[in-house]
């Protein structure tokens, strides 16, 4: 099965909890009137938009109907999926590779959101486009947490830098980056702790984490990716907002979407935080994490 098919697959849930709600919206409606699009909005809602994404939608939507004069509910489905894509356009996708190696790339996000995998699935990708990876453990509050990623640098066949559990993690990303010149590597992907409960020190350790790279590169890191749980709806947003005042999320990993029945999140992250969706996760596989594309997303998302 190629990707698009697989990410269609990995979009049932939400297309059966969005789209095919609001086919049954327009079929309701015939006509194009104030209801329809109050209902339009409660169904947005629902598949976790969020409210101000999903009032501006409806309200591009209400506009773009009325310009072209359409009388038909049925003519609203294709308007909404080229507002939605419009909306998804904005921002780049594509990871920020550096000209000048290595590029540099932090990811944070709280425990149990799939950022360990993410990280050996993103490893894996830039290792199969031809790029030498070097991993750098500095989640060092849980041993299990280096080991994980010293599984997943052994099976994509990567280099990882780890010191002992409690370890200071901004000291393991300065020896990640020298480990990372010295070998010419192509990019570093530094794992970090993601421990919410102690909020204030994990924000603080994260600026120091940065602080430090930023001191051996001016400019890096070069990306600070976010993974997030589909699965959890609004809660992912709340997320998001939080690491951004810390550390200034570049790019937000998406993961689980295979098991989200609210797959709009996708929309509400990259609308209220301005903030591109640059991977999503699709499933088990390694092969499953791929860089987002806005027009094969909504293809896959709104196709019946």
């Amino acid at each position: 099965m190629g990707f698009f098919n697989r990410l269609k697959e990995s979009l049932t849930k939400t297309r059966q909890g969005f789209v095919e709600k609001i086919d049954n919206l327009v079929h309701r409606h015939k006509a194009i009137n104030e209801d329809l699009f109050e209902e339009l909005e409660e169904l947005l809602i629902q598949a976790d938009v969020g409210v101000n994404t999903a009032l501006e939608l409806v309200e591009r939507v209400r506009r773009a109907a009325r310009e072209r004069r359409l009388e038909d509910a049925g003519q609203l489905k294709q308007v909404l999926k080229e507002q939605v894509s419009d909306m998804l356009e904005k921002g780049g996708s594509a990871i920020n590779y550096r000209a000048d190696p290595p590029t540099v790339i932090v990811v944070v996000g709280v425990n149990g959101v799939g950022k360990t995998t993410t990280i050996g699935k993103l490893a894996y990708w830039c290792k199969s486009e031809g790029k030498k990876v070097i991993l750098g453990a500095a989640d060092t509050f849980r041993a299990a947490a280096i080991d994980q990623l010293e599984v997943w640098g052994n099976r994509v066949g990567v280099e990882l830098i780890r010191h002992q559990e409690g370890a200071d993690p901004a000291a393991v990303a300065f020896d990640s980056l020298q480990a990372a010149r010295a070998r010419r590597a192509d990019v570093l992907i530094i794992d970090t702790a993601g421990r919410l409960h102690t909020k204030s020190n994990l924000m603080e350790e994260l600026k120091k984490i940065n602080r430090v790279l930023d001191r051996e590169i001016p400019g890096t890191p070069d990306e600070v990716l976010l993974v997030l749980d589909a699965t959890t709806g609004q809660n992912a947003v709340n997320q998001a907002k939080q690491f951004s005042e810390a550390v200034g999320i570049t790019g937000i990993a998406l993961t689980k979407l295979d098991g989200s029945a609210k797959g709009g999140v996708v929309i509400a992250v990259n609308q209220a935080l301005n903030i591109p969706v640059k991977l999503i996760g699709i499933g088990e596989g390694i092969e499953d994490l791929r860089p987002f594309n806005a027009e094969e997303f909504v293809e896959a998302l709104f196709s019946s």
